[in-house]
């Protein structure tokens, strides 16, 4: 339901999108290799066609249409932090890459909307004396290279970039997350009706502990990106070149008695 309100064609609200775009093609960039056979995971696969207008489209499901061994990249574009099994999703990718292929996923990290769900949360102990789950959980940069290493990809490598935004209000803070799909779809979420008490102190406090001089709210995104690849056969695992240096190293000392 989010994503149905949410899409529509590029425009000036899928700033998220384009600056994830940016990202990885200066990753594809700095890799001296021409992909022929691209897949694009999204649940926005317009926007992401308009960039990727020769990949095949594929809508970030449980079960990925991908085929196996079918492609040389596949990107798994700002749709992992909404997957209920983020390591099946990264072994499909990897199944459906040929030996050396490559897989690129891009997708919100832990500190995401610090500010928003403090102040939320806050506002909720301060008014209710509890708080309900708002934000998806999403896991930070030194933990997420791991689930490559789960999923089978080789050479993992796992980086972030933040993006410091700028707001006039909370309200046009979750604004932007409507527009963009993100708002609160967790199953766990209270069906209680959030009154109007609770954002208006809520947005009191992200004043308060998160404005500049101009009184303009700071708002943090931060955007992960996963990169691995696919296994081939005659790949050297790692600490291969160690036993074979300890092995040399062994034999001088050998020779040398």
């Amino acid at each position: 339901m989010h994503r149905h309100r949410a899409a529509r064609p590029p425009g000036p609200d899928q700033f998220v999108n384009t600056q994830a775009v940016q990202e990885i093609r200066c990753r594809l960039h700095e890799i001296n290799r021409h992909f022929e056979s691209v897949a694009v995971v999204s649940g926005f696969p317009e926007i992401w066609r308009s960039h990727f207008p020769e990949a095949t489209s594929v809508q970030d499901d449980e079960t990925l249409a991908l085929e196996e061994s079918g492609h040389d990249l596949v990107i798994h574009a700002m749709a992992l932090h909404w997957a209920n099994d983020p390591v099946g999703q990264l072994v499909q990718c990897r199944r459906a890459l040929v030996s050396d292929g490559l897989m690129v996923a891009a997708f919100f990290g832990g500190g995401t909307l610090a500010e928003l769900r403090t102040s939320i949360m806050e506002a909720e102990l301060s008014l209710r004396g509890g708080a309900s789950p708002r934000v998806a959980p999403m896991g930070e940069v030194r933990d997420l290279g791991g689930l490559l290493q789960r999923a089978g990809f080789t050479r993992p490598v796992a980086d972030r970039v933040k993006l410091d935004l700028s707001y006039s209000s909370m309200a046009s803070l979750m604004r932007d997350l409507r527009s963009l799909g993100e708002t609160n779809a967790l199953a766990s979420r209270s069906t209680a009706f959030s009154t109007r008490t609770l954002f208006e102190e809520a947005s009191k406090i992200y004043a308060r502990n998160f404005s500049d001089d101009q009184g303009r709210l700071h708002a943090t995104l931060e955007l992960i990106f996963l990169t691995g690849w696919a296994p081939i056969p005659d790949q050297r695992q790692p600490g291969s070149a160690m036993m074979k240096s300890e092995g040399i190293l062994k034999n001088r000392r050998m020779d040398s008695n």
